[in-house]
């Protein structure tokens, strides 16, 4: 009989709630012109790229594609294909093909089950054609250092299925301080018109890998031959998502200089012959301009934003919004304005070009999918199945933020993006409210006892991240039952309090706190006793347990009462800067301590060189023998500007990681070398939980996975513009741990 370790529960930012698609419009647009949809409407899609009619006809000798159509139809243009991103396949970010024979909805496949391609759980991206090849970028192999991305291009042969890894892997670094091997890594992969070069946004040349970087990157452009993809040549410094408009010319992105605003610009890279480069700006300043498309040499699509919005606020103008655009390098003609008379008051993304038969040419991008008769009424599924790359262990992406299950798996909470309201459900009944305040960002972090049969609920309530400001952690009695409790406060003093976590037996209440922190806000962590007693603060034992000058946050107690576990900065180097990216303080590792003697902290498992990184939220499995944690061990996976991000942005990225762990002896767990990697994304999952429930083999929870829900909030406005909920951020400032 299977093994049941249970399941894995996490959340997704910036990952939009409602599904992207994929549309075009033709680039001689007129007032009459309708986007055509490119897809079957099912599942997230996005980030495509034509198929070009000799590709797709050697395409057709695969047995599942060749049941579509014939290389006659390719010819007649009645069959037409598209490489894009799909979330369809175990909710897994990867490849997939679709095909559209005449006007009958097109056809989508696995990429993996087409070609036999890598199967198990990894990101795939950037699917380009290559004369008979598909070039793509993976992450299905693991960078050789720690912190560093793991995309890497490869290809495989449009006949026979071959697939060969182009981006080397093993570089050694850059920086001769440091002379450890390192992997490189490489994203947005760009194949030139004759199918002969590819050039990459790749960190190669930059010392130290990924150091990090949360919006700007700061790769290199990177070209070499399909034929011998070893001998590389770093052509452009500071550079991203190339797209070639010849053989000899490159557009690309880059974040300006300019201390006036934060602004993009797309420039023109004109290569000699011994790859000598003249670099020349095409978009105008002062506007953001990103993701570029070449159509010939002087001629490229982009995404813009031309107006600076406020987060949180209702955006009023079309140009606040992420638009396609195309300019004329020369300068010689207006730019042409393609989406915003379409859908003024709708992001766009990540344009690409499209040639049909006809001569024709339509510009493709993905945006979000709204189409509903109250467009403020949104239907979205609160529970995602994906797969799991440990037998045994279910894993789900739950739509709420600080998902917690009670430990029976029989009751889940989390609060809303807004942190407006603490929602609850359980196996007998739907979603419902039971706290909800007028302002937002003022509850966050819900966690039910660990005795089940006490049913409390506790949860912060104040502003979330931001430790100068006063948070109470609260309880509310019977959160399950129909008549719940008013929220009690269960710590109250005046100081920032936040992350609790009950013991086993539900009498006792770890939680970190500015108390005694000083004008730094310094955290450590407390421990409440009776805190399953409805008592004034004033009459209850709360003892100190960790003392120093870090932050000690993210708490969990283990399921045998003798371990907490927690995130740290407490080996952060003196000689570190204050903030890191000027958001927390960062150097965040894992550590276990010993209830009954908290002196006794062991580092379970750290992220960079010198603890350099975050490895937060660490939570026990239900067995105890294993952690689980959110952490940039593996990087990014992504340009973070091709993503539905606004100004104020934090960290684009972080990946879900389990790590095994000896549960008898504390000593045995120090500095683990080995995890794994459980999700492969490009948006950010990030607060995670382990409840004893699994989606593998099945139960009444299973019912809810499928079911969607029906929430009232401003996604979209009556008049069909999107509200700055679709983009999946939350409602928080720079976040502080």
């Amino acid at each position: 009989m299977a093994q049941n370790l249970g399941s894995v529960g996490f959340f997704s930012t910036y990952r939009p709630p409602l599904p992207l698609d994929l549309f075009s419009l033709p680039t001689l647009i007129s007032p009459t012109d309708r986007e055509v949809h490119l897809t079957d409407g099912k599942s997230y899609n996005y980030n495509g790229q034509v198929i070009p009619p000799a590709a797709l006809k050697l395409m057709l000798n695969r047995p599942l594609l060749s049941q579509v159509g014939t290389e006659a139809d390719v010819d007649s243009g009645r069959l037409s294909g598209l490489l894009l991103v799909s979330e369809r396949t175990k909710g897994l970010e990867i490849l997939h093909i679709a095909l559209r024979l005449g006007d009958n909805k097109p056809v989508v496949f696995s990429f993996a089950d087409v070609y036999g391609t890598y199967d198990d759980v990894r990101m795939e991206d950037s699917g380009v054609i290559a004369g008979e090849y598909i070039v793509y970028l993976s992450t299905k192999e693991p960078a050789l250092a720690r912190r560093q991305p793991w995309t890497a291009v490869y290809r495989t042969h449009l006949v026979s299925g071959d697939t060969q890894r182009l981006t080397p892997l093993d570089i050694s670094n850059s920086n001769p301080l440091d002379s450890d091997p390192s992997s490189t890594a490489d994203l947005s992969p760009a194949v030139s018109p004759d199918g002969t070069k590819l050039a990459v946004a790749s960190f190669e040349g930059k010392d130290g890998g990924w150091q990090g970087e949360i919006e700007v990157l700061m790769t290199n452009i990177v070209v070499f031959s399909m034929d011998d993809p070893s001998n590389r040549t770093l052509i452009i410094q500071n550079g991203g998502w190339p797209s070639w408009g010849s053989n000899n010319v490159l557009y690309f992105h880059r974040k300006l200089d300019d201390s006036t605003g934060d602004y993009w610009a797309v420039f023109r890279a004109n290569l000699g012959n011994d790859l000598s480069v003249i670099i020349t700006q095409v978009t105008p300043d002062k506007i953001k301009a990103f993701t570029p498309a070449a159509i010939d040499e002087n001629t490229v699509v982009v995404g813009t934003i031309r107006e600076t919005s406020t987060f949180g606020k209702r955006r009023t103008d079309a140009d606040q919004y992420r638009h396609v655009e195309i300019f004329d390098a020369t300068g010689q003609n207006e730019p042409v304005q393609l989406t915003k008379n379409n859908k003024p008051m709708a992001d766009h993304f990540n344009p690409f070009v499209i040639l049909q038969n006809n001569g024709e040419q339509r510009i493709g991008y993905h945006r979000g999918v709204i189409a509903l008769k109250n467009p403020a009424q949104v239907e979205r599924q609160e529970l995602t199945n994906l797969q799991s790359p440990v037998t045994d262990l279910g894993l789900f992406r739950v739509s709420g933020v600080f998902p917690t299950f009670s430990k029976d798996g029989t009751k889940l909470a989390f609060v809303d993006n807004e942190f407006l309201a603490v929602w609850v459900t359980d196996l007998t009944g739907p979603l419902r409210v039971v706290y909800k305040t007028d302002e937002e960002n003022s509850v966050f972090y819900p966690v039910w006892s660990q005795d089940p049969e006490k049913d409390i609920l506790y949860f912060c309530k104040g502003p979330s991240f931001n430790a100068g400001q006063e948070v109470d952690i609260m309880a509310i009695f019977d959160a399950s039952t129909s008549n719940p409790s008013d929220p009690i406060p269960i710590v109250k003093d005046g100081s920032n309090n936040a992350f609790p976590c009950a013991n086993p037996d539900g009498t006792r209440l770890v939680y970190r706190s500015t108390k005694n922190g000083g004008t730094e806000y310094y955290k450590n962590l407390y421990i409440r006793e009776e805190a399953h007693i409805a008592k004034e603060v004033k009459d209850i034992i709360i003892t100190r347990i960790t003392n120093g000058s870090w932050t000690d946050t993210h708490c969990d107690w283990s399921p045998n009462g003798k371990w907490i576990v927690f995130a740290s900065t407490r080996d952060k180097p003196a000689d570190a800067p204050p903030l890191d990216n000027g958001l927390d303080p960062g150097y965040f590792a894992v550590y276990l301590l010993a209830v009954d003697n908290p002196n006794v902290v062991i580092r379970v498992i750290h992220s960079g060189p010198n603890f350099v990184g975050h490895v937060n939220h660490p939570f026990f499995s239900p067995d105890g023998n294993a952690i689980v944690v959110t952490s940039d061990l593996a990087a990014v996976s992504c340009d973070p500007v091709s993503l539905p991000l606004f100004d104020h942005s934090v960290r684009p990225y972080g990946d879900i990681f389990t790590i095994d762990i000896d549960p008898v002896d504390i000593e045995k767990n120090k500095d683990i070398r080995n995890y794994k990697r459980i999700t492969h994304s490009k948006f950010e999952n990030s607060t995670c939980t382990w409840t004893v429930y699994s989606t593998k083999l099945g139960g009444v929870w299973n019912l809810i996975l499928n079911q969607p829900h029906v929430l009232r909030c401003p996604y979209a406005y009556p008049d069909g513009s999107e509200g700055w909920q679709m983009t999946g951020h939350l409602y928080i400032p720079n976040r502080r741990c």
